[in-house]
């Protein structure tokens, strides 16, 4: 694409000069009363903040106005737009201006034949506002003979209201860059310090794009633009770009996209900069941001564009004019928002096409294939297109497994534990895909040691020799399996620099014993494995690291430590993200709203449960009342294998099945200090911990505390309901609203530590 240069400036106190230029030749001037200037700008300050607000049909004549007025205003007299037209495959306009000026929404200039420039089928024009001088030493980068790399950051602080679909857009990109596979990297706590961990780890050059997705705003008082992103525990905290600056260290990418609302608006009529042109003062080479608040989905098709252009090959400037045009052709209110800063660098192609000769292929793989049903081979678990919510659960699951070896905080292994349908093995599989620089190792169900030494199959040794050696080590009896794993996670041996996730799924099917008071432990034939693979990585002091899921709780492999993370029902806003994904359960599908509304009550925010029930209501042969019945016995065959397996409710001791119906008539989870005022009984603790142990209560964290608390799913309703009489529940009741009033209202300073 041609390029142009656009500068104005003041040349008097009244009078300025407009400078246009292409190619170093002799450049075209002319000039320009201040009068005129001002009142571009006023009638721009005036108009197009509210056209934006306000536009809900697509092509408003305000916004083909005030473009007519920035092209009468750029092309004067002498047609300097004419030049630009010339060339068909379009042009980039390198803006340099005073504040006033550079945020002008020069995306809204406009031709009689072609309509609005930036989204012209021919000869598209694309305003670029220039930042100082720097640009890429020793001319551009050649394209990475490799798929696009991007480091995908997105910010969800707790309270923050709209909840973004950060999880949405991931997917969306993942499958826009399908074809040509896009190796995204995901940096999950949302905050600075977790973006310099990642950005330090991988190191200078390695990413194309650092994508930044959240909430942003200018400060009311003044001060310059920040963006809202997540403390160590997910609160809320802001940056501004010299603190996403410093977290970068100057390992920037060639592009960094900060896709949050007025991330390119300069607040105080340009008195501050804007965030995208701070951060490219600060040295990145390209930003793009919003001028003005933008559509969650919108953002998300536009994103989805630009990097679908991107991994293509194409260049940044023909991919923001192909992701700008999409946004146009679907008719977004927001196609004109988006801002391109940059410094004097080439906006070139990132990578090379998909059939250039040795390509590398993709690096970061989705791991759903590795949780795959034994007998139909089939994927077990969401994939990474279709997992949502969990997110305070990850972070702390990776907390717990990036601990370094040494420290008070570390742990070998981490076991996922609740009721089944909760999703503990697509909670792994996220996992896995949140740390691509292990190698992943996965057993379903009963492991013996002849199972356990297919590990050798599973994963990459670095030389055939080092393959060979494994197997011969592993296949030695004569030496004792901790030995043996020792040595194969040494600094010498063969996984001694290449980390690995074990992974036992399904861990109480097969490796787990029942004890006479139902609680469970490791068979013997597990006790000889897990401990022993578990000390191999606490002597050795090795990054790998052990992942189980279960139904069941069990007691640590003496002298190791496993970090324990409960999971509980989808909260509000992950079920409605997760139904959003369901073909037929979704709000927009054909399905009568009652049998919707049936089926989500059913299903009470278990993910497996709202999958099974989204397929049931497909069913054309059956009438509203068929589908009804449906629903409930679909309902109850998942109590019968989720809860009743077993006996498990059955066997328990009265007590505690009172427990569970007092705690259940709450509708939320609560602290251990309800649950004690709600099961007033000398065994009080012993029942919580079982029932936790066991699956039949839900034990989560609080994200404001960090404390215990507890749910019991509405899918135990039905078994427990008749426990209570009414005076009972009347009591409960009572007991819950006074203890969750001490607790949220009347001392919301003080911890709940009861246990």
């Amino acid at each position: 694409m041609a390029t142009f240069e656009l500068e104005i400036f003041e040349q008097t106190s009244t009078y300025y000069e407009l400078r246009l230029s292409s190619g170093g030749g002799q450049p075209q001037t002319r000039g320009l009363d201040k009068a005129a200037v001002d009142e571009l700008v006023a009638l721009v300050q005036r108009d197009y903040s509210s056209a934006a607000d306000a536009q809900k049909v697509f092509g408003a004549d305000r916004l083909t106005e005030l473009g007519t007025q920035l092209t009468a205003f750029l092309d004067g007299d002498g047609r300097w737009l004419a030049p630009m037209l010339a060339h068909p495959d379009g042009s980039v306009l390198r803006i340099t201006a005073e504040h006033r000026l550079r945020h002008l929404p020069w995306e809204l200039l406009v031709a009689k034949e072609s309509g609005f420039l930036s989204v012209a089928g021919r000869a598209p024009l694309l305003p670029v506002r220039a930042v100082g001088t720097h640009a890429t030493p020793n001319g551009p980068a050649a394209p990475g003979n490799r798929p696009l790399r991007v480091l995908f950051m997105a910010a969800s602080p707790e309270g923050v209201e709209p909840v973004l679909n950060f999880e949405g857009e991931e997917a969306r990109i993942l499958d826009a860059t399908q074809r040509t596979g896009t190796d995204l990297v995901v940096e999950e706590s949302g905050s600075l310090e977790g973006l310099q961990f990642l950005s330090r780890n991988y190191g200078a050059g390695h990413f194309d794009v650092l994508h930044l997705t959240g909430h942003a705003t200018t400060n009311a008082g003044g001060g310059p633009p920040v963006f809202l992103v997540e403390n160590e525990f997910g609160a809320p905290a802001t940056a501004t770009a010299d603190q996403i600056a410093q977290a970068m260290q100057g390992r920037w990418p060639r592009l960094v996209f900060v896709s949050g609302c007025l991330t390119a608006d300069a607040p105080e009529d340009g008195l501050f900069p804007s965030m995208s042109e701070t951060l490219v003062q600060a040295g990145a080479p390209a930003v793009l941001g919003w001028a003005l608040p933008v559509g969650d989905v919108s953002a998300t098709d536009f994103a989805a564009a630009l990097y679908r252009a991107l991994a293509d090959g194409l260049g940044l400037d023909q991919a923001v004019i192909e992701a700008r045009r999409h946004l146009y052709q679907e008719r977004s209110p927001y196609w004109h928002l988006l801002r391109v800063y940059a410094d004097r660098s080439p906006l070139a192609p990132m990578v090379t096409p998909l059939n250039t000769e040795d390509r590398e292929p993709p690096q970061v793989l989705a791991a759903s294939q590795q949780f795959l049903d034994p007998q139909t081979q089939l994927s077990r678990v969401a994939s990474r297109a279709e997992f949502v919510g969990r997110r305070r659960v990850i972070q702390r699951c990776l907390r717990a497994l990036k601990q370094r070896a040494g420290t008070s905080d570390a742990v070998q292994g981490l076991l996922l534990a609740g009721m089944g349908g909760l999703g503990k093995s697509s909670l792994a599989s996220r996992l896995l895909e949140r740390m691509p620089t292990h190698q992943r190792a996965v057993w379903f169900g009963h492991v013996d040691l002849t199972k356990f030494r297919e590990l050798t199959a599973k994963i990459q040794f670095s030389s055939p020799e080092q393959l060979v050696e494994a197997t011969k080590l592993l296949d030695n009896e004569q030496i004792p399996l901790l030995a043996r794993l020792t040595f194969l996670l040494g600094n010498r041996g063969p996984l001694g620099k290449k980390p690995c996730l074990f992974v036992f799924d399904d861990f109480e099917t097969g490796n787990l014993d029942t004890r006479t008071d139902g609680s469970r432990v490791l068979t013997p034939e597990m006790a000889g494995i897990l401990p022993a693979l578990l000390q191999a990585i606490r002597d050795t002091g090795s990054p790998s690291r052990v992942i189980i899921t279960s139904r069941y709780r069990f007691p640590e492999p003496a002298g190791t430590r496993i970090a324990v993370e409960g999971l509980e029902s989808l909260t509000l806003v992950e079920q409605i993200k997760k139904i959003a994904n369901l073909k037929n359960l979704r709000s927009d599908s054909s399905l009568d709203p009652a049998i919707r509304a049936s089926a989500i009550e059913a299903a009470d925010g278990n993910p497996r449960l709202l999958d099974w029930l989204d397929r049931i209501v497909a069913d054309p042969g059956l009438d509203i009342t068929g589908l009804l019945a449906a629903i409930k016995a679909e309902a109850d065959r998942f109590r019968r294998e989720t809860v009743l397996a077993g006996n498990l409710l059955d066997s328990q001791h009265p007590e505690m099945h009172r427990m569970l119906a007092k705690v259940n008539v709450v509708n939320l989870p609560v602290p251990a200090a309800t649950v004690h005022a709600l099961h007033q009984h000398p065994d009080a603790d012993r029942h919580l911990t079982r029932a936790v142990e066991l699956g039949l209560l839900e034990e989560g964290t609080d994200p404001e505390t960090r404390q215990p608390r507890y749910y019991v799913s509405n899918v135990l309703h039905p078994l427990i309901h008749d426990l209570l009489t009414d005076d009972d529940y009347t009591e409960a009741c009572a007991a819950a609203a006074q203890s969750l009033h001490q607790l949220w209202v009347l001392d919301t300073t003080t911890p709940d530590t009861s246990r």
